[in-house]
């Protein structure tokens, strides 16, 4: 990425604006003055880091055909923000003069940019202390090799090492300008108005937001602070960092959940695509029979899912653009809920239903869908949009399933859901009108965690995989752990870094007091019995292990065990807010500025990233032994289980904090040898399915997802036989025509233009009659009789059944006329001797598939003319003795039934004929069947011999597909 002219360029134009209004005497000419000094100070030292950038990203891309990683995404990110301030000076300096120029509005928006240039420049700090720390090749910060943990007394929770600093130094930042002025600089101009609605939307209903609402208060109250958040867009910043920083869980479940709501559903249903089948369907918890791919005829049992809340119903819904067999069924309509459940343009599964019209035939694919949602929200309601889109364009079934969310049902209910989902799909295929022979997975954000979870636990359970996934944006490190990429959290209006922590801290179970406002207090009702009991063991376990661990003086500054246990709960949580601001340790008393301000972290040149005026937010850093579960975090399986999965397909958003996620779990594959592709869509957030309607850009994204899943359901082509290799030199590609021949009566399919060689009469050499056998001595002509089935007319193709052997001795030669191409099905020999020479005129096109033998004798020569089409059958074999000229000419055609033979003189090995087949009215056997010897001298036919001796000569070389 050449970065020079763009430099060169802001600093000719802050240092002009600078210069001009350094010398007004307003306020807003100050405040101009002051904020182009600062973008061009900024400007100065990001171009080196930029450089050092841009020479070492390509070493993290999957390969050199998909650019993508977290540090391309951080130095785009910074190349469009100071594509902006360009903009934005030269307005400025064309307009500076003007009577309307609004000085202090082109202030604040310059003054917003400055402050998103001196983050920016903070965040390449953090990232070039991730690229000095990681391991070469690696996206995400590793601490287990330098983790030195300290565990509170409390619940055992841990922060070390890097991913702890980066956490941090974020909770003490300021971003309220990435999400004011400044708010979606870095995606495509098209969907900004829509990011700048949902940041409008969000603190209208955080400012309304009570937990025992209704929800109609908070709608109204929310439509009256909207207009004064679109007026003042610092106010929106200010009030977005807190809402994302203070926040609960709960709040993002209920915000995010509004796109279920009864309005907003029926709107965005009667705009997406009209489909024949959507119901919801109840699945009842019983285990399920199903066979071992390995040994079909031995089953396992898949039990219903249990953890946390015990069995219970499991909730899906199918959609499907027609019906089709098995949708009609009673057992189906026993699965439905209701009215809802039977919501669609043919009303219901119940029978009678349907004006008549008969259900199609069933598919042979099947889509298993999975929601996004951050495993806390959302339902296959938010999604049904897309999924309709996806119903109407692959022609198959789709089975979306509503998994359990957290943090009521954490870890792992959603995985257990999913996966009895997946497996009641393959035994009840039939229900959902399909034959499950093709299967694909396929999910977005949390989504597609589970779709590569749920095929690692079908490769343990030994069942039938997918044949595909398809991941959109998946996360794959369930984890605050730091990398390029997530450092993007910082300025992303979707899913900023607080909001991602509290979402895997909630699937993970890690967030046990249920803090709805940050004042300690515990909530048990928000947490199930399950969750309840599992809280108490831990910390009756760390209680008893902190009993048996050797004291030590306590630090100064720092409580002992009994004098925080005898603090409230708020004010325990104080102070450990406190420690962490302060380094993490307690002993604040030896850190220099940079610890005191940014949590440990030293930025060169006396840099200071600009600080939030709010108390530091408590980003906890999970250390319990489950987010290092595979099955939680697909990125930490190791080889063998990794080993175990489809294809996959993954798509990520170039822009999105979970990009590197992604691409280290591509990379990851890719070393494993498994088939993998990853494709990184550009100037798109996270989420895009769900945006598919509003812009260009995220229908084009849209539909390369609709593509790979199509790719998955698609039928794989036949492999052809590895035995018989394709010898394109002799053999060159066919033509389409010839694949589909036709037919004139009883006479065999025809080829070739014209009709050389076929007369009434004495059999002549070369030509051919209706009704004669076909006989080649050594050194015999072609003779065909009156009454025989070996015509070759304009455009006909000679034919072979199948196990008819063709050999053509030494010094044969087969000739074709025009237009003919001999094609050979599997199992045909055709055999050329040393010498021979297969010649084959312009258009001739010869196919053989897989397992054909073509095999000449010494000094034989096949000789075909433009656009002659020979066919053989599968186990056709034609034999030519020694120094037979076997001759067709064009518009001549030979037609052998299944098992004819046509044996020429010299050695050779039997092959029986199934009859006449093929053969007009009155034709006669061919000799090896008993029939008459017609040939010239040296032939070696014998009457009812069974048997086609192959030539001497250096043995034949084997042509297949």
């Amino acid at each position: 990425m050449e970065t020079r002219p763009l430099f060169q360029a802001l600093h000719a134009l802050a240092e002009d604006n600078a210069a001009f209004f350094g010398r007004s005497g307003t306020e807003a000419g100050r405040r101009l003055a002051a904020a182009f000094g600062a973008i061009r100070e900024h400007a100065r030292r990001l171009e080196p880091a930029l450089g050092h950038f841009a020479r070492l990203y390509h070493r993290f891309d999957l390969d050199e055909a998909t650019p993508g990683n977290g540090y391309r995404s951080l130095v785009h990110t910074a190349c469009c923000c100071l594509a902006h301030v360009v903009h934005k000076s030269r307005y400025v300096a064309a307009h500076r003069r003007s009577l309307f120029f609004r000085g202090g509005h082109n202030a604040a928006e310059l003054e917003a940019y400055g402050a998103a240039l001196a983050q920016l420049r903070a965040l390449l700090c953090l990232a070039q202390r991730l690229l000095t720390h990681n391991r070469p090749g690696c996206l995400f910060a590793h601490d287990d090799d330098e983790e030195e943990e300290e565990k509170d007394e409390e619940g055992g929770r841990g922060s070390a090492g890097l991913s702890a600093l980066v956490l941090r130094e974020y909770s003490t930042m300021h971003n309220g300008c990435f999400y004011g002025r400044c708010l979606g600089f870095q995606f495509a101009p098209s969907i900004r108005p829509f990011l700048q609605t949902i940041a409008i939307g969000l603190v209208s209903f955080g400012e309304n937001y009570k937990r025992d609402d209704t929800g109609l208060g908070v709608a109204a109250g929310s439509l009256l602070s909207s207009g004064k958040l679109a007026l003042d867009p610092e106010l929106r910043g200010a009030e977005f960092e807190r809402l994302t920083r203070q926040l609960d869980v709960h709040f993002w479940k209920r915000f995010w959940s509004l796109t279920e709501s009864q309005l907003l559903a029926a709107v965005a249903a009667a705009a997406a695509a009209p489909v024949r089948v959507c119901w919801a369907l109840t699945v009842p918890p019983e285990p399920l029979e199903l066979p071992l791919a390995a040994d079909p005829s031995l089953t396992v049992t898949v039990p219903p899912p249990v953890a946390h809340s015990g069995p219970g119903p499991l909730r899906l819904r199918l959609l499907s653009a027609e019906l089709r067999q098995g949708q009609d069924s009673a057992a189906l309509s026993a699965l439905a809920e209701g009215a809802e459940g039977r919501r669609g343009a043919g009303g219901g599964p119940a029978g009678g239903r349907w004006g008549g019209r008969r259900p199609g035939p069933p598919s042979p694919a099947l889509l298993v869908h999975f929601h996004g949602g951050g495993f806390v929200a959302q339902t296959s309601r938010s999604h049904e949009p897309y999924l309709r889109a996806w119903a109407r364009e692959l022609g198959a079934p789709v089975l979306s399933v509503d998994y359990a969310l957290a943090p009521e049902a954490p870890f792992p209910r959603a995985l257990e859901e999913c996966f009895y989902a997946y497996c009641w799909a393959l035994r009840h295929c039939h229900l959902l009108g399909s034959t499950a022979q093709r299967v694909c997975l396929a999910g977005d954000s949390a989504g597609g965690n589970l779709c590569l979870t749920v095929s690692l636990r079908a490769a343990a359970f030994g069942i039938q995989r997918p044949d595909g996934i398809v991941a959109a944006y998946p996360v794959t490190m369930v984890q605050a752990a730091a990398s390029p990429s997530r450092l993007l959290a910082l300025l992303d209006p979707l899913l900023p870094l607080g909001v991602l922590c509290k979402c895997l801290s909630a699937y993970a179970g890690t967030d046990e007091d249920g803090d709805e406002d940050g004042d300690g207090t515990p909530a048990p009702e928000k947490l199930g019995p399950g969750r309840l009991l599992l809280r108490d063991l831990r910390r009756g376990a760390a209680a008893w292990l902190g009993a048996l661990r050797p004291r030590r003086p306590p630090e100064p500054g720092r409580k002992s065990v009994s004098e925080a246990a005898q603090e409230p709960p708020a004010a325990r949580r104080k102070s450990r807010v406190g420690q962490e601001a302060a380094g993490g340790r307690g002993d604040g008393g030896d850190k220099d500025k940079g610890d005191e301000d940014g949590g440990g972290f030293e930025y060169p040149d006396d840099f200071q990233p600009l600080r939030t005026t709010r108390p530091p937010a408590n980003f906890a850093l999970a250390s319990a032994a489950v987010v290092k579960n595979p099955y939680m975090s697909p990125l930490l399986a190791p080889d063998a289980m990794l080993r175990g999965l489809p294809p996959v397909h993954l798509v990520a958003c170039a822009l999105d904090p979970m990009l590197d996620d992604s691409v280290m779990l591509a990379r990851r594959l890719r070393a494993l040898g498994r088939p993998v592709t990853l494709q990184v869509v550009p100037d798109l957030p996270h989420g895009f399915l769900s945006l598919a309607p509003l812009c260009p850009e995220t229908r084009r994204a849209a539909a390369l997802c609709t593509r790979l899943i199509r790719d998955v359901l698609r039928p794989p082509a036949p492999r052809r036989d590895s035995l018989a290799p394709r010898r394109t030199s002799l053999l060159p590609a066919p033509r389409r025509d010839s694949l589909a021949p036709r037919r004139d009566g009883l006479a065999p399919p025809t080829h070739g233009g014209g009709r050389g060689g076929s007369r009434r009469g004495s059999p002549q050499p070369g030509e051919g009659r209706q009704g004669d056998g076909a006989t080649h001595g050594g050194g015999a002509v072609v003779t065909h009789s009156d009454g025989a089935a070996a015509t070759h007319g304009g455009g006909d193709a000679p034919m072979h059944g199948c196990r008819d052997a063709v050999t053509h001795g030494s010094g044969a030669a087969a000739t074709h006329g025009g237009g003919d191409a001999p094609m050979h099905s599997s199992g045909d020999a055709v055999t050329h001797g040393s010498g021979a020479a297969a010649t084959h005129g312009g258009g001739d096109a010869p196919m053989h598939s897989s397992g054909d033998a073509v095999t000449h004798g010494s000094g034989a020569a096949a000789t075909h003319s433009g656009g002659d089409a020979p066919m053989h059958s599968s186990g056709d074999a034609v034999t030519h003795g020694s120094g037979a000229a076997a001759t067709h000419g064009t518009s001549n055609a030979a037609t052998h039934g299944c098992g004819d033979a046509l044996p020429h003189g010299g050695p050779g090995v039997p092959v029986p004929h199934g009859g006449a087949a093929g053969r007009g009215a009155g034709a006669q056997p061919p000799p090896c069947c008993g029939g008459p010897q017609v040939g010239g001298e040296g032939g070696s036919s014998r009457p009812g011999g069974g048997c086609a001796r192959r030539p001497s000569g250096p043995a034949g070389r084997e042509v297949g597909s």
